[in-house]
């Protein structure tokens, strides 16, 4: 029988990425079931109460107040767990007594950072989204450019926040901005990619990653990669953040090409962000969008990440990537081993844009295609029996009270094999994502699931996110997925173009643009 067991550290503010640092080591230690590290807030209180967790101690944690949850196999697995999850914390506080805590020297609030580091022109901010919008405020009247890594931040603050920045010259870059390369430095989940021509501005934070590390691999790189929050370019935020971003790039040496990348815009902000884009070539990749619009001379329209890449290398005259040798061929092999009775697309995503862009190109082949977050209006969950469906796994109904499937895979692995044993499922479809912040080894834990979902009889479609240089190696992960019978894709519009040509038992479709 499981244990779970929980322990309080009052007035302990730990910021969300220490959070899921900490997450990250207690779900990587042996027998750990669950585990989480959250503030005291109700609604994290609450949610670990639907996990089983009744210690009486909880009822007088607050807001302010660390808490920390293992459920493991054994007591003695829980409470190492949590012991493991306050050393990484103290490691990264600078105490080495096992609790807690931050140093004498941490500053207590961004003015007296700035007094100790009086160079510093960039503030990441990690707070509840109700502290945030004054965080942010604070760090441009001290005139520093903000990474908003909060969510939950009101619509209307983020709008008052980019329109001051954007008087003052600065960049706001969020909320939610979960990725950017500044200076070629990597902000939040970031690649290791190298230093190249081209500046990348995204509304959409995997979409960033996969632009910037198909640069890499084509043989080009980045001068910088602006994100600039999932809101940015809606009606009512106005592409404030957006059109500045682009100001700055069209002005920047570095930069000889510029590619912008966004899920479906609002179509008066995106004429205005293309009228801007005006004095060096630029690509834009509007993914979903249907409405048609009539760009300027010096930029194309993509409609995926993969086309608005070798859109760019058009544009910087580098040649197109080789197709991937054997692909047509694995996908041949997959569509003819499958049984009648399997038709469905199952997609299980980490990345929302990864999530959102395939579903771009599945239903432009295969019709309707479900999900926690639709394409279109009447495509929610669930649906029908044989239904495709796609679902983005870091939506906040699959993250509350549990880390991002990006930094925990657990949870995903057993998605996997329970679409595999899905009768209706044709083709189990994944995303991963490495980097900086990702979990050190996902391949490790997501192939023994695919593995078993194909010897159940599905097809597993993969697509691995990275570079060679990032920490967990390219070649390594895709290399671990093979073994474990998936066919690994290039990239994610040609991963979604392989589970399309699967399911529809047409293996014409992979040699289709996406």
């Amino acid at each position: 029988m499981s244990e779970r067991l929980v322990r309080i550290h009052r007035d302990t503010y730990v910021d969300s990425v220490l959070l899921m640092a900490a997450i990250r080591t207690m779900t990587r230690r042996p027998g750990v079931e669950w585990a989480t590290a959250v503030m005291g807030t109700p609604a994290n209180l609450e949610t670990l109460g639907a996990e089983g967790f009744d210690d009486a101690s909880l009822e007088s944690a607050g807001a302010n107040d660390l808490v920390l949850a293992a459920q493991a196999g054994s007591r003695a697995d829980a409470d190492a767990a949590l012991e493991a999850a306050e050393t990484a914390l103290s490691a990264r506080a600078g105490a080495g007594d096992g609790e807690p805590r931050e140093r004498e020297r941490i500053p207590r609030g961004l003015e007296e950072a700035v007094a100790e580091l009086p160079g510093a022109n960039v503030a990441l901010i990690s707070v509840p989204g109700e502290y945030a919008g004054l965080e942010a405020h604070r760090a441009l009247s001290s005139s520093l450019h903000v990474l908003l890594f909060s969510d939950n931040v009101p619509v209307d603050q983020e709008v008052e926040l980019k329109e001051r920045a954007a008087e003052l010259g600065l960049l706001v870059m969020g909320p939610g901005a979960g990725t950017a390369m500044l200076g070629h430095v990597g902000l939040g989940f970031a690649n290791d990619v190298r230093p190249g021509p081209v500046g990348v501005v995204a509304a959409a934070g995997t979409g960033a990653q996969e632009v910037m590390t198909l640069l890499d691999r084509w043989g080009t790189g980045v001068s910088h990669v602006i994100g600039v929050g999932g809101r940015d370019l809606s009606e009512r935020v106005g592409g404030t953040m957006t059109r500045l971003a682009v100001r700055v790039l069209l002005d920047d040496e570095a930069t000889r090409a510029i590619l912008v990348a966004s899920k479906p815009p609002s179509p008066s902000v995106a004429r205005a962000i293309l009228s801007d884009l005006r004095g060096k070539p630029a690509v834009v990749a509007l993914l979903g969008l249907e409405e048609e619009l009539s760009p300027p001379e010096s930029v194309r329209l993509e409609r995926t990440l993969q086309g608005a890449v070798e859109a760019t290398l058009d544009a910087l005259g580098l040649p197109r990537p080789a197709p991937s040798p054997g692909l047509g061929d694995a996908v041949a092999a997959a569509a003819a081993r499958l049984p009648a009775s399997r038709v469905a697309v199952r997609g299980l995503f980490s990345g929302g844009t990864l999530c959102y862009e395939s579903m771009v190109v599945i239903s432009a082949r295969l019709g309707a295609v479900r999900s926690n977050v639709p394409l279109r209006e009447g495509w929610g969950v669930p649906g029908p029996p044989d239904a495709h469906v796609c679902i983005d796994m870091g939506e906040e109904e699959y993250t509350r009270g549990r880390p991002h499937p990006m930094i925990d895979p657990h949870a995903r692995s057993e998605a996997i094999v329970e679409q595999g044993r899905d009768p209706a499922t044709a083709v189990v479809l994944i995303d991963v994502v490495l980097g900086h912040g990702s979990h050190p080894d996902p391949a490790e834990v997501l192939a023994p699931a695919c593995a078993e979902a194909a010897a159940g009889g599905a097809a597993v479609v993969a697509y691995v996110l990275g570079t060679d240089t990032d920490p967990q190696n390219l070649a390594a992960q895709c290399m671990a997925l093979e073994e474990a019978g998936c066919i690994v894709a290039p990239t994610a519009a040609r991963a979604a173009l392989a589970a399309a040509a699967i399911a529809a038992r047409d293996p014409a479709i992979i040699r289709e643009r996406p």
